[in-house]
């Protein structure tokens, strides 16, 4: 039996994450994921690492390290990185005031405000008589999620050494044994990366944190004639919605008025992000739902609230939807993440927020900073 320094349950962004921290350090790592590949919220998202608008204080920290660690692993993994920065939009008086006032802040650092001409500069698609202001962001990064994880997976396994066994169910863990459906495996450190399943390992300690399930609903758009993106877009709906905008005090005044002038997206959670493929087409989202355990459908009329949005922004004549897809995500009320230590040898590590492609990477330093003894600061 091999036995190996660190044992990580889960193959998604956060274990990933935990992987590249320990192997850094030149421990020994083993992967186990019940699935043949990463198929759960790490894969069906955006790829928006995203800096400006996360929380204030340690999420916005952590994003701010995690951008950099991602631009280091694309560049050594071969992962496309597809746009840089972003373009939050305003339609409202209310929402250039929280710009405003996100600018003054320590976190629009390096932002700054953004003519109309400017902005269509990075995107022509920009409806400029629909905006009234732009706020551009320098620190966003994009690639394709379904195709960086695999090619990350592959990386750590070449370059450093990591090891995967795919189709491996963990039932148990007692430091350093853990159970699989493939056998014993024994490792020093244990590392549970569950994401959104709360009940397979450690049910009582991850439901202390009463934590639901978030559903999300995502489409890929095809523009009817080529379009360039240079950066990803936002809108009013996401000042309302990323904490970092809307926990601002003068966000007050712009959640009134959309709750009365768009009551339906706000109910369905909804809020506007698009970003562009390589091959022209634009993925877009999307909605949150929260429940102990979602229903997998996808209703038209959340979809439709979507693409109102989008049209709100963008002029995309004749745009066709590729693509329709449901996401599921972990989430708790008063917390963006947590760490619960069952021994001193184990660690679990959820992200209950939709923040797990901004922050992993620098929550995986952490992770095993603290397991090894040693200080950590994002």
């Amino acid at each position: 039996m091999t036995k190996f320094d660190v044992a990580i349950v889960g193959a998604g962004i956060v274990g990933l994450a935990h992987a590249l921290a320990a192997a850094r350090r030149g421990k020994s790592v083993v992967v186990l994921d019940r699935d043949a590949q990463a198929n759960g919220a790490s894969i069906r998202n955006f790829g928006f690492v995203t800096v400006s608008g996360q929380e204030a204080g340690d999420c916005w920290q952590m994003a701010r390290r995690a951008r950099d660690v991602w631009a280091e692993v694309a560049a050594a993994a071969g992962i496309p990185v597809l746009q840089r920065g972003m373009v939050m939009t305003a339609r409202r008086p209310e929402a250039e005031a929280v710009i405003d006032a996100f600018l003054a802040t320590e976190m629009g650092a390096q932002c700054r405000r953004l003519t109309l001409p400017e902005a269509a500069d990075l995107v022509p698609a920009l409806r400029q008589d629909r905006l009234s202001g732009v706020l551009y962001s320098p620190h966003e990064l994009r690639v394709e999620s379904r195709q960086a994880l695999p090619r990350l997976a592959t990386w750590l396994s070449d370059v450093h050494g990591v090891t995967f066994r795919w189709s491996t169910s963990v039932t148990s863990i007692n430091a350093p044994h853990l159970e699989t459906s493939r056998g014993q495996v024994m490792a020093e450190s244990v590392i549970v990366c569950p994401g959104d399943d709360f009940v397979s390992l450690y049910q009582e300690r991850i439901g202390a944190y009463r934590p639901l399930r978030c559903k999300l609903q995502m489409l890929r758009v095809a523009p009817a004639s080529p379009v360039a993106f240079r950066t990803p877009v936002m809108s009013d709906l996401g000042l309302a919605r990323y904490k970092g905008y809307a926990d601002l005090p003068e966000a007050s005044a712009l959640k009134t008025r959309l709750d009365s002038e768009q009551g339906a997206h706000r109910d369905n959670g909804i809020h506007l992000i698009v970003v562009q493929s390589a091959d022209g087409s634009l993925v877009v989202g999307d909605s949150h739902h929260y429940a102990p355990t979602p229903d997998p459908f996808a209703p038209v009329d959340v979809r439709d609230l979507i693409l109102d949005e989008m049209d709100q922004v963008l002029d995309l004549p004749g745009r066709t939807i590729q693509e329709h897809w449901v996401g599921t995500y972990a989430s708790a009320d008063g917390r963006w993440r947590f760490t619960d230590a069952p021994d001193d040898a184990t660690r679990i590590v959820v992200v209950t927020a939709g923040c797990g492609a901004s922050t992993a990477f620098a929550i995986g330093e952490e992770t095993i900073a603290s397991l090894y003894g040693q200080d950590f600061k994002a």
